[in-house]
């Protein structure tokens, strides 16, 4: 038998992008479950049929139909079978973009006009069947900030469906695991901001993320703020940690930093004293409702929590500025005698909070390295000649703690200024 196999998806998008292709999915029309595994596909969806290839591994799924028939994006009735078409199977799909095919020779098939919207950069819903699926909501905003660089925009029409959606009450239906799915698929693109501002407009953000909306309109310091409000600054720290670090885990700290300064009393505006351990809990809670990994928690909530003492490690003018003991306090809260690379991922996302900020966006950072080197200076503690000499007990690490902070104090004393 012959199968009629079709190249779907984003890999025929991005090929027309000009973009380097990596995963390839197929449709495969015309075949039973039991043709294709007469051909050594091996079955693996459970909710439909979906085959691996013996020899690549690549996704041949049998065409298919959906019908609504519960809430949320469990709440479907797949109909997979021979006489499904290829047009049936794309107008099932969320953008116009995506609901492209191509032959095995490369000849394209586009029956929802989805060339056209590439060149016009716009991201449009392929029919009304796409309000089904509350998920396509995360999915357009994720398709916003991975197509940023290429110039799209989220058609109006499309816009105007996904705020219905939102308004619907839909999303509530969304499990933990699949929105945190997209969250960090958009945290591993280009412009992942682009992901929080898509939904915000649409009202997703004070559904999904209550903590990130409540920072709208908190007013912070002008002279260190010009930028505007907390959501503003959380946006731009975003983009910043991008520019700085690939790590995604380093994105989402810088994220959430500032989530404490949404409690502050306003009539303490625009001063947020405080709010650096306010955060902590409010990071804590996010984390536990989307089961955010563990490591990632750690990261985002020493971030939060420490912040402030970071970016006051070093004074305007290149020199010292906390005492020795609350150096140590930080080098020990971040982790940083035991692993220097997460303490270099906690100060990229302070870096990014620097420089987070209308016209500060080029400015130096200092503090990186100095808070790198001074992890280094109070990590060279010699345990076995502090043990011969006869300390036992709790007294050990009482005089390793002694050795630190004499460390600290020698490379503090006198610390070059390195800011000409």
């Amino acid at each position: 038998m012959t199968l009629n196999v079709y190249l779907v998806g984003g890999a025929v998008r991005d090929g027309l992008l000009g973009v380097e292709v990596y995963d390839q999915d197929w449709v495969v029309t015309g075949a039973t479950a039991e043709q294709m595994l007469a051909q050594n596909f091996q079955q693996v969806g459970k909710d439909f049929p979906v085959f691996l290839h013996p020899t690549t591994k690549e996704e041949y799924a049998l065409a298919r139909t959906e019908r609504k028939a519960g809430e949320g994006y469990h709440g479907f009735d797949v109909f997979a079978d021979p006489s499904v078409t290829l047009e049936e199977d794309l107008i099932r799909r969320d953008l116009t973009i995506n609901a492209m095919a191509q032959t095995q020779s490369g000849q394209l098939i586009d029956p929802y006009g989805g060339k056209k919207d590439i060149e016009a950069r716009v991201l449009k819903h392929v029919s009304e069947a796409f309000s089904e699926d509350p998920l396509r909501v995360l999915r357009v905003a994720r398709f916003a900030a991975k197509l940023k660089p290429f110039g799209f925009n989220i058609a109006p029409e499309t816009q105007h469906l996904m705020t219905q959606m939102v308004n619907s009450g839909e999303l509530s239906a969304l499990t933990p695991e699949r929105v945190w799915q997209e969250l960090v698929k958009a945290l591993n693109t280009e412009s992942p901001q682009v992901f929080f501002e898509v939904l915000d407009s649409v009202g997703a953000i004070e559904v999904l993320f209550p903590c990130l909306f409540g920072l709208h309109g908190v007013e912070q310091p002008e002279k260190h703020h010009p930028e505007g409000d907390v959501w503003i600054h959380s946006m731009m720290t975003l983009a910043a940690a991008t520019r700085l670090s690939a790590d995604a885990s380093v994105r989402f700290a810088a994220l959430v930093h500032d989530l404490g300064k949404g409690l502050t009393d306003p009539a303490l505006w625009p001063k947020h004293y405080g709010h650096e351990a306010a955060g902590v809990p409010l990071v804590a809670e996010l984390c536990r409702a989307y089961r955010v990994p563990k490591k990632w928690q750690q990261q985002a909530e020493r971030v939060t929590e420490w912040h402030g003492l970071i970016h006051q490690g070093l004074t305007s003018e290149g020199k010292p500025f906390l005492k020795p003991k609350t150096y140590l306090k930080v080098l020990k809260a971040c982790g940083a005698l035991k692993d220097v690379s997460g303490f270099k991922g906690i100060l990229l996302a302070c870096e990014a909070d620097a420089k987070g900020r209308l016209g500060f966006e080029s400015t130096e950072y200092p503090q990186l390295s100095f808070w790198l080197d001074l992890a280094q200076a109070a990590s060279k503690v010699d345990n076995q000649a502090i043990i011969q000499q006869g300390f036992q007990g709790a007294e050990i690490s009482q005089a390793i703690e002694r050795e630190r902070l004499r460390l600290i104090k020698v490379f503090l004393n006198p610390y070059p200024d390195k800011s000409g």
